[in-house]
């Protein structure tokens, strides 16, 4: 088989095209959610700390030098990519948890009785015998 027709079987299998969909929905996932974050948390929660604007705080290790760019520690950044990450861990945990609920588990049917012991059938067959007299 070449290598070719190989590409295509991997490549068109359920499985592979169910995970292309699924990181294309999540880029545009992140997108949305680094905007939630950006954009309506980070100026909520900034102005309930005092006015403060994440995306903004850094520690600056050096001051910019003639054509060198300054040196910092962008911390801010970093505050508004976690709670991205909280959000999207918290959406993800709320779809999978809505999928679980969704899948039904099948109603169990209900066992048949056991089937009598040798002992149980000799003991119908007298009682039966002992009815007909």
């Amino acid at each position: 088989m070449s290598i070719i027709k190989e590409f295509q079987e991997f490549a068109l299998r359920g499985n592979v095209v169910d995970l292309a969909v699924g990181v294309i929905i999540g880029a545009a996932f992140n997108s949305v959610v680094g905007s939630v974050v950006t954009d309506l948390v980070s100026p909520i929660i900034g102005l309930a700390v005092g006015g403060i604007d994440f995306s903004a705080l850094s520690l600056q290790l050096r001051a910019a030098e003639g054509e060198a760019p300054a040196v910092a520690i962008r911390y801010g950044a970093f505050i508004n990519a976690v709670i991205s990450f909280l959000i999207t861990a918290w959406a993800v945990f709320l779809l999978v948890k809505g999928m679980n609920q969704m899948k039904k588990a099948p109603a169990e049917v209900p066992a048949a009785p056991p089937e009598p012991t040798a002992q149980e059938k000799l003991l119908g067959e007298i009682r039966d015998l002992l009815a007909k007299r």
